[in-house]
């Protein structure tokens, strides 16, 4: 298992060569929470900056005005497998997932339950809590085991105790703890067949594997451009609501931008057609631009391809772990099998968050997520497989000195 071997067959490999890499002795293992930016992004920031917005002013609204929708069909059909104008660029996850959720509860409303679980996002947990709060709603929780996430059994048996009284299903289809993969496509067949409409986050899924929301029949959906997609700190989110749904659910944020007519400047609201009519508010255009280049970035590499090289990333860390880590007080936080696995593993130790402190120090970037795990996030495009051994490797030897050692018998 030679890491330079790895990378010299690696096909994404001159990938790494068209981001931003100021210090080449960092391991960045951390592109699940921030990715790295692209050279073009920064190039297209400042031209952005210096012509369009410097140069041309509010004329180049003429352009800008489409961005949304431009960017959104190149996200959908390129990495999501969603159809043409099913995805908008706009807002954060957390506001987007608040409307589609709002949506879904206002379609269905003698149905009073809501199925997700005790392990998913914290933002997703808290607006649901505050939608079944304020619209006197319950949540029905899910207690997943930690490593393999909510399984279809899991849901199947939430939906029988709540028969007929289910409005929405809400899961992340990769956790972000522990990278197990939900199986969308049996979730939400069987969401449908109680008559519940079904809502995606996407999160760290979008950039790292393909997705085929259109295929699987998918009602909604939302994600962040900020991780495998490298669209840069804020970036903006996005949404996707399938064709046949964009009219029927109601947007509750009624904005200026996803009017018919926008300039008319009306004393009523009235939703454009499409996707259109689920934006809001105006969209930061540095943000969408420099999230454009990471989107095409992404796409120009080819999502299986992507895919294909996470594996063997997550792959090898996992194999590390056995032979490092393993022997030193760890176990494996995430699934062994691929299939059931994103682009992150977590391995766990009672000394994480102390861990973390010191391989940061020692210039190797994962991140910590409590109460035990460190995650190390393996972003395709820009992790080489030399980076996850000089990683581990620093671990390894962390895990062995007096510090670390003596806390992990507390």
């Amino acid at each position: 298992m030679d890491p330079a071997a790895l990378d010299a067959d690696d096909p994404l490999a001159g990938y790494r060569h068209r981001f931003v890499i100021p210090d080449p002795k960092l391991v960045y293992l951390d592109g699940n929470s921030l990715g790295r930016p692209p050279l073009a992004a920064l190039e297209r920031l400042a031209r952005v900056a210096a012509e369009e917005w410097a140069g041309r002013l509010i004329r180049s609204w003429d352009e800008w005005l489409a961005a949304p929708l431009r960017v959104g069909d190149l996200l959908g059909t390129e990495l999501l497998g969603a159809e043409p104008d099913e995805v908008a660029i706009c807002d954060s996850t957390t506001v987007n997932f608040f409307r589609l959720a709002s949506a879904a509860l206002d379609a269905l409303p003698d149905r009073r339950f809501i199925i997700t679980d005790s392990a998913n996002f914290p933002t997703d947990r808290y607006v649901l809590e505050g939608l079944a709060r304020d619209r006197d709603r319950q949540v029905a929780w899910l207690d997943p085991d930690p490593i393999d996430g909510p399984t279809v059994a899991d849901v199947e048996a939430a939906l029988a105790d709540h028969a007929g009284d289910v409005a929405l299903v809400t899961l992340s289809h990769v956790n972000y703890r522990s990278a197990a993969i939900a199986d969308l496509a049996a979730i939400t067949d069987l969401a449908h067949a109680a008559g519940a409409l079904v809502l995606w986050d996407l999160s760290h899924s979008a950039g790292a594997l393909p997705v085929g929301l259109a295929r699987h029949g998918v009602d909604l959906a939302v994600g962040c451009t900020y991780k495998y997609l490298n669209g840069g700190p804020g970036a903006p989110a996005w949404l996707y609501i399938r064709r046949d749904l964009q009219t029927t659910l109601r947007n509750p944020i009624q904005g200026w931008f996803g009017q018919a007519d926008q300039f008319e400047m009306g004393q009523r609201f009235r939703p454009a057609d499409g996707i259109a009519g689920w934006l809001t508010g105006t969209p930061g255009i540095l943000g969408l631009a420099a999230a454009e280049e990471g989107i095409r970035l992404s796409a120009e590499a080819g999502i299986e391809a992507i895919r294909a090289k996470g594996v063997a990333l997550t792959e090898y860390a996992i194999a590390l772990h056995d032979a490092w880590l393993e022997p030193r007080g760890f176990t494996l936080g995430s699934p062994r099998e691929s299939a059931r696995r994103g682009s992150h593993v977590s391995v766990r130790r009672r000394n994480a968050r102390e861990l973390t402190r010191q391989l940061i120090a020692a210039g190797v970037v994962p991140d910590f997520r409590a109460p035990d795990s460190i995650r190390l996030g393996l972003s395709p495009l820009t992790t080489s497989f030399t980076d996850v051994a000089r990683g581990l490797a620093v671990l390894a030897d962390l895990a062995d000195g007096p510090e670390t050692a003596s806390q992990a018998s507390v």
